[in-house]
């Protein structure tokens, strides 16, 4: 009977033995992501610093905007729309992930909420 204790008792820690081996390697999986996560932030403040790409999306998104306002340009303004819409997704997508960089993925998250 003993013998059956001890075996069983073995069985368990070596169970709950592995199960802390594999919730440890999560949360060292978890502190990696958010440390490169921390660092890329770090390194696109630092690119942003001397760039005119963030101005430069800004002053293009907000031309049809502006537009909107000049009843001669509203024809030209949904003809572009137009036209945006009909291109490819890949192309839509591969915009949308240039901007999202400019501006930060944090606060394209944020957006999506």
């Amino acid at each position: 009977m003993i013998q059956i204790l001890s075996a069983v008792g073995s069985i368990a820690a070596e169970w709950f033995k592995s199960k802390r081996v594999e919730t440890q390697a999560k949360h060292e999986s978890k502190m990696k992501q958010i440390q490169s996560d921390a660092y890329w932030e770090i390194e696109q403040a630092k690119n942003a610093n001397n760039s005119w790409k963030d101005e430069w999306f800004t002053i293009v998104l907000s031309i049809p905007m502006i537009g909107a306002f000049i009843p001669a340009l509203v024809p030209y303004i949904t003809q572009g729309f137009d036209v945006l819409s009909a291109m490819p997704e890949y192309y839509k997508g591969f915009l949308a992930a240039a901007i999202a960089a400019s501006f930060g993925i944090k606060g394209l998250a944020q957006w999506k909420k």
